[in-house]
């Protein structure tokens, strides 16, 4: 169903060192369907109305500015403690091997509940599997690092990986594999959710034709690899 005229709630994970891309280009595409940037494109007024209210919270465990692997910092704009109730949480990839700052894994497990949707990007599913919350979920991550976790012996095997698919969704879990596909996450997110003639139009204002779940131009990274055994 559309969400015309809805007021979304939408949380964006910063963990340390998190990969630019997987939250520019999902956040960006997101956004452009809200009736802000309708409404910035000069859009007729009932045009705009179709499209969601978007507030975005960027959630960290204190308020120091954020770095990403490049581009400036980020300032968080609120702390897990703060944060106010969300409809969905983007967690893009920081490091897989590193551990979670602290408070997250609580956060993450307080929030998962009432969520309408988590969605992660590239390495962001093998941060959050450390919660267990991906437990018995299908979920997608960068196909690099999941090798390298399969190989090191730290992947967590209670979790269902895909690695032949860009991107999918498991109930309420929206997984994306390697960085890139973030934006065709995004894109798939907008076109459940969004009205059809603005899914429509945001694509033709980002230029982009988005990537479908399959077939997988990457998948061959985890041949004869059996990661989840």
């Amino acid at each position: 169903m559309a969400m015309s005229g809805q007021n979304l709630s939408f949380g964006v994970l910063l963990l340390p060192g998190f990969q630019w891309l997987d939250a520019a280009e999902p956040v960006d595409y997101i956004n452009n369907h809200s009736q802000a940037m309708l409404q910035a494109n000069n859009l007729p007024k009932e045009d705009v109305e179709k499209g969601p209210i978007i507030t975005w919270h960027y959630i960290s465990f204190d308020l120091k500015p954020v770095r990403a692997t490049s581009g400036p910092t980020l300032n968080p704009s609120t702390t897990y403690t703060d944060c106010p109730p969300l409809n969905y949480l983007l967690v893009p990839g920081g490091d897989p091997n590193a551990p979670l700052p602290p408070g997250c894994a609580e956060f993450l497990k307080e929030r998962f509940e009432g969520l309408k949707g988590l969605l992660t990007v590239c390495t962001g599913s093998l941060s959050v599997a450390q919660t267990g919350l991906l437990d018995g979920y299908k979920v997608c991550t960068n196909k690099v690092a999941l090798k390298a976790a399969h190989s090191s012996g730290q992947l967590n095997k209670n979790v269902h990986w895909v690695g032949d698919r860009r991107w999918i969704l498991d109930r309420k879990v929206w997984s994306s594999a390697g960085v890139t596909a973030g934006i065709d996450l995004g894109a798939e997110f907008a076109r459940v959710n969004f009205d059809p003639m603005l899914v429509e139009l945001t694509k033709m204002i980002a230029e982009y034709k988005p990537k479908p779940d399959q077939p997988d131009e990457f998948a061959y990274i985890l041949d004869g690899i059996d990661y989840n055994n």
